[in-house]
């Protein structure tokens, strides 16, 4: 099919960049941290990166007409992780920089055929519900009917990372038959997509779309396989502060560590340090492992407790390090050659902001793509 061209917002490294593949054209990326532009200029060259708080720029800044506009706006003020000060914080208020940026290519008779935006899946739950809503009526006043999905990016590369897509198509084109359904796709529609979506005032509900999304091949990666032997960027630590680790493990973790050891081979777990409340109702700090083959979420490192560990338990001995840079970039299925930047904190604070890349291929070849075969302007039935 013909190239096809696209906006980044919140660009980041260009994840999306290198999983929209080379069937598709950059015309323009943005991010407003310097850092990250640097890491998307080094993968990608300098031509298309604007390194500027989104809310500085103007639809006289996009050049062309783009057929995908992609927005994976912060996520800080809707995960449950954080404060929860929803789609009103500073950080993730920044959707409305983004609106207004569609809304002048609008006006400007250039808005773009498809637009899709990632976040965390508590986007759905944030203010109860209300941000979601808020949403959806935006894209809906832009001239967009829009749906969501949730993928979880374990489909493709072992890291469990289920992530909000919500997919807005304009209003006055017609997905081709096959795209969408009379309801929901249970594969990626979890219970909080439903209830958001039940929730809906009817206005909304009518310019919703329940996209169908092909089922991905399954994947046999697992963690142990994408491991370092000596990686250059973190060290070993010692037995004593392996020993920490297994301490703050409650009973649950702790049996997940002695059928480890009990199994006699090399087993490897992904292990984080959280915050939880005893019985007594008092916060303590927990480590919790998993040894499904499955390295636990990315994310930035905003303090000790949410930098992942790995347990390797073999012959009856466990050692412990972090998660290295590399492994991480491994994780979200970037390439070998994918360049990462020097400090590891950046190069960690990079990816888990960042979203996979082989989710975003999947979506670019069963969605975007079809969506987009529809010649421009043909008008919906």
């Amino acid at each position: 099919m013909q190239g096809l061209t696209f906006y980044e917002f919140f660009a980041g490294g260009g994840m999306v960049r290198a999983g929209l593949g080379d069937g598709w054209t950059c015309l323009f990326a943005n991010d407003f941290d310097s850092g990250k532009a640097a890491a998307y200029a080094a993968n990608w060259g300098e031509g298309e990166m604007r390194c500027a708080d989104i809310h500085a720029l103007s639809s006289d800044d996009l050049p062309g007409v783009a057929d995908l506009a992609w927005a994976s706006f912060p996520c800080q003020d809707l995960s449950l992780a954080g404060a929860q000060a929803g789609l009103g914080g500073a950080r993730s208020g920044a959707f409305f920089g983004f609106r207004d940026l569609i809304a002048g290519l609008r006006a400007q008779a250039r808005a773009p055929r498809l637009l899709a935006l990632e976040n965390v899946v508590g986007a759905l739950s944030s203010n109860k519900g209300r941000d979601f809503h808020a949403l959806c009526a935006a894209l809906r006043d832009l001239g967009y009917a829009c749906g969501a999905l949730v993928v979880d990016a374990a489909l493709f590369t072992p890291q469990s990372r289920p992530r909000l897509f919500v997919v807005a198509l304009r209003a006055d084109l017609e997905p081709p038959a096959g795209l969408t359904g009379a309801g929901p796709d249970a594969a990626f529609a979890p219970p909080a997509l439903l209830r958001a979506h039940d929730s809906m005032p009817d206005d909304l509900k009518r310019a919703w779309r329940w996209w169908r999304l092909a089922a991905p091949a399954q994947t046999n990666a697992r963690l142990v396989d994408l491991l370092e032997r000596d990686p250059a960027d973190v060290r070993w630590r010692s037995p004593d502060e392996t020993r920490r680790l297994i301490d703050m493990m409650d009973s649950a973790n702790r049996a997940k560590l002695d059928a480890a050891l009990a199994s006699g081979g090399l087993q490897v777990g992904a292990l984080y340090r959280r915050t939880r409340k005893d019985a007594q109702g008092r916060k303590v700090q927990r480590a919790e492992v998993r040894f499904d083959g499955l390295a636990g979420c990315l994310r930035t490192p905003g303090g000790g407790s949410s930098r992942q560990f790995l347990l390797i338990v073999e012959g009856g001995e466990v050692r412990s390090r972090l998660l290295s840079g590399r492994e991480a970039a491994r994780l979200m299925g970037l390439p070998e050659d994918y360049a990462l930047p020097a400090r590891y904190s950046d190069a960690y604070h990079l990816l888990g902001d960042g979203v996979a890349p082989p989710v975003v291929r999947h979506l670019a070849r069963s969605l975007f793509e079809p969506l987009l075969r529809r010649p421009l302007g043909q008008a919906a039935a």
